[in-house]
């Protein structure tokens, strides 16, 4: 009952501090700036071509960065069960 009540206390917690907007756009692009690096690199490796990899990472780059926002705000309005 004790460790019940602990546990609970600790989600009520957690839940109540979500992202703010601010927060999950710098997320988004420090996470973004690690992926397009990813690829770029990738892309290099494959092609061989440092223009072919610059174009493919600019393409990436602006679309992930709205795919991850936009999943970031999803999951910062799921609301936990209590």
């Amino acid at each position: 009952m004790l460790l019940d009540s602990a546990i609970n206390r600790k989600i009520e917690e957690t839940s109540a501090r979500t992202d703010s907007n601010l927060r999950s756009l710098a997320k988004t692009i420090s996470w973004r700036i690690v992926g397009t690096i990813d690829t770029m690199l990738i892309s290099y490796w494959i092609t061989g071509e440092m223009s072919m990899a610059l174009s493919i990472g600019s393409v990436e780059v602006v679309s992930k960065m709205i795919l991850y926002y936009l999943h970031e705000r999803v999951w910062a309005n799921v609301k936990t069960r209590k």
